[in-house]
């Protein structure tokens, strides 16, 4: 198993699973692609993660020298222990990494949030899916547009599973524990009265001048309401380099998973440009407004709270706007997101792994 942060949410449900089986002794491979405290070593507490067996250290650097240096580290460790199988989540550069190793290894490969696509292959996010998908062995799939994704790729039947989405199994487990957290307290919010906000991806950080739009509508908005903004790593050092450009938000550092949980489960509106966030949103029964022109989780919108407001100042604002003065909707859960997706995947490897 190998993981990065933004798959730890999803990591801690399967790895749970997989310990209780006698039939699997499972490695946890922690990359170190994301390394700050806030955002690794409190995850790893708070989801009850044990440590990982093994840490590369790889941090920093382009997304290609990135994969290349997890890549030379993995093969002498997947060499010399020859796993029967290697789990990869998501779709960071961990994922397609690790999944190249494991194919030119001969070792079977199980992609968890199978057949995703956003169909921009501009996104970095978008070719990693493809790759780690074209590789696999195994394909588990959160909703039922990915396996359609994935039959329309020419993927053989035999290696598709639905099996919905682990990233709602741990959302439900410490949905409870994340409710007594002080965090709205700490920030001086009220229930409802404000909103959260969150910018990672770089088509939006990377543009001087598509960040400073998006962060314009975000001070706009924090007109009418608080806007907390839990300011990504990459995104703060966007920020730094255009002092005053965040000045009207709340930015707050990086959360740990259960004081983040809580803010958003109360907040009037989310905006961000995250997978996970348009998924957790629906599940929470929160408005969400996807700071992009595409998503690879079209089931948050069709059956979820998620609304595609695309990076357009004014078409953001209309909409945050909208999503204020209109009595919250809850949406429907989609079908298998019932913090089962783990064990219908050990159940999976158990019946199909010799």
């Amino acid at each position: 198993m190998v993981g990065a942060r933004p798959n730890f949410i999803k990591m801690a449900a399967i790895l749970g699973e997989l310990r209780r089986s006698p039939r699997f002794a499972p490695t946890l491979i922690h990359t170190g692609q994301h390394y700050s405290p806030e955002m690794s070593e409190s995850f790893f507490e708070q989801l009850e993660l044990p440590p990982a067996d093994v840490n590369l250290n790889v941090n920093g650097g382009t997304a290609t020298r990135q994969t290349a240096e997890i890549m030379t580290l993995l093969e002498p460790l997947l060499t010399g222990r020859r796993p029967g199988l290697v789990l990869v989540v998501g779709d960071v550069n961990s994922t397609v990494a690790a999944a190249l190793v494991a194919a030119r290894l001969g070792i079977p490969i199980a992609h968890v949030e199978a057949g995703l696509r956003s169909f921009d292959r501009s996104m970095p996010e978008e070719i990693n899916r493809r790759v780690t998908d074209a590789l696999a062995d195994y394909l588990f799939a959160s909703e039922p547009g990915a396996v359609a994704n994935l039959r329309a790729e020419g993927i053989p039947e035999e290696k598709i599973f639905f099996t919905g989405n682990v990233m709602i199994d741990t959302l439900l487990r410490f949905r409870d524990r994340a409710a007594r957290s002080n965090i709205l307290e700490q920030l001086g919010l009220r229930s409802g009265g404000y909103a959260v906000a969150t910018l990672h991806r770089p088509a939006n950080v990377d543009d001087p001048e598509r960040l400073a739009g998006l962060v314009g509508v975000l001070a706009r908005l924090a007109g009418r309401l608080p806007v907390v903004f839990p300011v990504h790593p990459r995104t703060r050092a966007r920020l730094e380099a255009a002092p005053g450009v965040g000045d009207a938000l709340r930015l707050v550092p990086p959360m740990s998973y259960l004081d983040f949980i809580r803010l958003v489960s109360q907040a009037r509106v989310v905006l961000t440009d995250s997978g996970g966030i348009q998924e957790e949103t629906t599940i929470l029964g929160v408005p969400c407004l996807t700071l992009r022109e595409n998503t690879e989780r079209p089931i948050t919108i069709e059956q979820g709270t998620n609304r595609l407001a695309g990076v357009d100042a004014e078409e953001i604002h209309r909409a945050a706007c909208q999503a204020l003065e209109a009595p919250p909707q809850a949406g429907r859960v989609p079908e298998l997101w019932d913090g089962q997706a783990a064990a219908r995947i050990r159940e999976v490897l158990e019946r199909t792994l010799a």
